[in-house]
């Protein structure tokens, strides 16, 4: 018998035009005073406008806070978490991408009156306590499945970032609007969608809490987001196609929530910290590369998932053969999907590749959960075939 525990999200509406709801969902959860975390950029689509609106002929009273940058700061979080407390703030929605929601988990507990702990105290693996405020997470990309997962990411330096992993930051509510991620550029779309196939992957094969029910998610994840991810590139509009990747980065969220990321995350951080590159592309540029090297552990499990992405075009051979022609069918949908291959193609030289391996070296969450041990000089190894 597998022991397992299996959390995530209370409450998941999936419904194309949901977000026009949101005053009515804030109402129906008790809130007064609502805070919305969001991203300039998105709010300069107009996709809020409709919301806002709402709120407006509402007796809720709302504040927007709209500074959240990619890869955001600690002094960020603290903005918006000092904002939040100076509007008594009774309820928080995280709406935008993985940024937006992360920072909306962290407002919702350093704001919350009873919070007595320090942004800078909650970094790790079970540090944050105590009560949070109410939580709505609206995702406008499909990929970090933050709507579902207890963690959160901060830049805590210049290149340096810190994950603060708490049943605490596990959000109320996940709403899924199709309609949000219609306007997504092209290369948005493949470099999400590449994440959640990368949360979904690493789920399956963890070293760590891997379980049956992670595992059923990370399957139908990678079935959905592998049969829509060109269609999405190629045809933005597509609402059917929108709806499966959400779903699906939805999924993989809650899979790698319970049976945590590895190897690829752990080598992709030190190339958003040092080079700025957007995590969905950081995850894809060393996906094939980490798992060759996992590859002798854990071939057997990417030889179970070798279906659920390829389809039909799944290879008859030993398990060895199935994963290489695995790896294969992933660098072509990259390629496929227009993003680059390579980190020379990232303005990252070749001298810079052993810096990236001792950074990596720094990421012991997640490289615990790898299947096969990853030295640094092990690090400089998938660098160099990145490369």
């Amino acid at each position: 018998m597998t022991t397992f525990t299996f959390t995530t999200t209370r409450t998941i509406i999936n419904e194309p035009g949901a977000a026009r709801r949101l005053v009515s969902l804030c109402e129906e959860q008790g809130a007064r005073s609502v805070m919305l975390v969001t991203d300039p950029g998105l709010l300069a689509t107009g996709l809020l406008e409709p919301v806002f609106a709402g709120f407006s002929d509402s007796a809720l009273q709302l504040t927007v806070f709209s500074d959240v940058e990619a890869d955001p700061a600690d002094s960020t979080v603290e903005q918006a978490a000092a904002q939040a407390r100076q509007a008594n703030a009774d309820f928080i929605v995280g709406f935008g991408g993985g940024s937006s929601m992360d920072v909306a988990k962290l407002v919702a507990l350093l704001a919350h009156p009873d919070c007595r702990q320090a942004l800078s105290d909650m970094y790790g693996v079970g540090n944050a306590h105590g009560v949070r405020l109410p939580l709505l997470q609206v995702p406008t990309t499909a990929g970090t499945g933050s709507e579902v997962t207890p963690i959160a990411i901060v830049t805590t330096g210049a290149t340096t970032k810190a994950g603060v992993v708490s049943p605490v930051l596990q959000p109320d509510i996940a709403l899924l609007d199709a309609e949000l991620t219609k306007g997504l550029p092209a290369h948005v779309t493949a470099a999400t969608g590449i994440d959640a196939m990368v949360h979904a992957i690493e789920a399956y094969t963890s070293a760590h809490k891997k379980n049956p029910v992670s595992d059923l998610l990370a399957r139908e994840a990678l079935r959905l987001l592998s049969s829509d991810l060109l269609t999405v590139v190629r045809e933005g509009h597509n609402l059917d196609a929108r709806g499966n990747m959400l779903l699906g980065a939805l999924y993989a969220g809650q899979a790698f929530a319970n049976a945590p990321v590895a190897a690829v995350h752990a080598l992709a951080y030190p190339l958003g910290g040092h080079f700025h590159i957007p995590h969905g592309l950081s995850n894809s540029l060393v996906l094939p590369y980490v798992m060759r090297f996992n590859a002798p552990q854990a071939a057997s499990l990417y030889a179970e998932l070798a279906p659920c992405i390829m389809g039909d075009a799944v290879v008859d051979g030993s398990v060895a053969d199935i994963t290489e022609a695995l790896i294969v069918w992933l660098e072509q949908l990259i390629a496929d999907s227009g993003l680059p291959a390579r980190l020379r193609e990232c303005g990252i030289k070749e001298d810079d590749l052993p810096m990236l391996a001792s950074e990596a070296m720094k990421q012991q969450r997640l490289l615990i959960n790898n299947p096969r041990t990853v030295s640094e000089e092990d690090a400089l190894a998938i660098y160099r075939a990145a490369y």
